[in-house]
């Protein structure tokens, strides 16, 4: 689904990303381990074409349209979505209302239940919400919207247990969702704490290191190796 080769990204003129090369297949989700500072935020910007991100070498295509050159909102209609960390307030914008503009008013009452956001649904985007909350919120918008490549930048950062273990079956549900064969999607989700690989069952993990993808291997392993080794490449590697 996404391939990304050899990509170079840099921001006023100076690199942030260096020679990345990352495939994930179709119903698959992979995890960016790495240190703050390391790329990993730098990567999902890049891959959704927000500024000031610009590639200089490489490419990346999603179902083999090269997204390159595109703008943001064509990505968009493509079917990439994103779960940022920091989004912004939208005053006058209710989640209700934003739900019926997609259609997905139904999956609004759905989700928003299984997210703990039922009292939330005639609030303003993200206006006055915790930071939790918009974590939270912020998983519910990619149901209503309904990528098919979905991003997620630290989506367990600054949440309380309880809500981690919701958030992390949330995003195993919309990326593995078995009645969707017929559009499968793929996720790539940030995390620093490690606590989202505990209930999202993800398939592979990359370290990434000063701007580059230094290894690749099994999630669980590559996080008990960082745990004790810091963020290096595995000896028997």
């Amino acid at each position: 689904m996404l391939e990304i080769e050899d990509l170079c990204v840099e921001v006023a003129g100076k690199p942030v990303l260096d020679g990345i090369t990352l495939h994930l297949p179709p119903g698959e989700l992979h995890v960016l381990l790495g240190p703050n500072g390391s790329g990993k935020s730098s990567l999902l910007a890049s891959i959704l074409g927000l500024p000031p991100y610009r590639i200089t070498r490489g490419a990346i295509r999603l179902d083999g349209v090269a997204l390159t050159d595109l703008p943001l909102q064509a990505r968009a209609r493509l079917g990439i979505g994103m779960a940022f960390q920091r989004p912004p307030g939208l005053d006058g914008v209710s989640v209700s209302a934003f739900a019926e503009a997609l259609g997905a008013g139904e999956t609004l009452a759905r989700e928003a239940a299984a997210l703990d956001l039922t009292d939330f649904v005639r609030r303003d985007m993200n206006v006055g919400f915790s930071g939790g909350e918009i974590k939270r919120w912020e998983i519910l918008k990619l149901f209503l919207q309904d990528p098919r490549l979905m991003l997620f930048d630290e989506p367990e950062s600054g949440v309380d247990l309880e809500h981690v273990i919701a958030i992390g079956q949330a995003i195993r549900r919309i990326v593995r969702s078995p009645d969707r064969q017929d559009r499968p999607r793929a996720g790539l989700v940030i995390t620093h704490t490690g606590l989202i690989l505990r209930h999202v069952a993800a398939d592979r993990a990359h370290i990434v290191r000063d701007g580059r993808l230094i290894h690749s291997g099994d999630p669980q392993t590559l996080f008990t190796h960082i745990q004790t080794n810091g963020y290096s490449v595995p000896d028997a590697a």
